[in-house]
């Protein structure tokens, strides 16, 4: 009755050796080479032509001039005409192309879904188990 805890208190007390094994005290390299590399990756091997030829020292200079699209683009203008030169008012109404819809409500009525029973709303609220009994 008595042998579990004998067996923890054993436990407890024996020497215990971790299955880890460290190789030792996590140091900083002296000296890291922060110079520009290609990814390992690349099929060029080569630094983008715009990195090599202008004046950018770090990654961070060279990402602040590099294209950019979308939301986080600076130089957009709000006379442009492209992605985010506009708002969503001044584009008018969206409507769906001939053919295609938004919503299943608006598929013609054989398409609609068709309204539960009492039985089946009554089978899933209860998990099936009334439809046993």
């Amino acid at each position: 009755m008595f042998t579990t805890r004998v067996l923890r208190q054993a436990a407890q007390h024996a020497e215990r050796t971790p299955s880890i094994k460290f190789l030792g005290k996590r140091t900083i390299p002296a000296s890291v080479d922060h110079t520009p590399q290609p990814h390992p990756a690349s099929p060029t091997h080569t630094l983008p032509k715009s990195f090599t030829e202008g004046s950018h020292t770090s990654f961070s200079s060279y990402r602040d001039h590099a294209q950019q699209f979308g939301p986080l683009r600076k130089t957009i203008a709000a006379s442009q005409a492209g992605i985010g030169g506009l708002a969503g008012a001044q584009l008018g109404p969206v409507g769906a192309p001939t053919g295609f819809y938004f919503d299943r409500s608006e598929l013609p009525e054989r398409f609609h879904r068709a309204p539960l029973t009492l039985a089946e709303i009554e089978a899933v609220e209860t998990g099936g188990a009334a439809a046993f009994a």
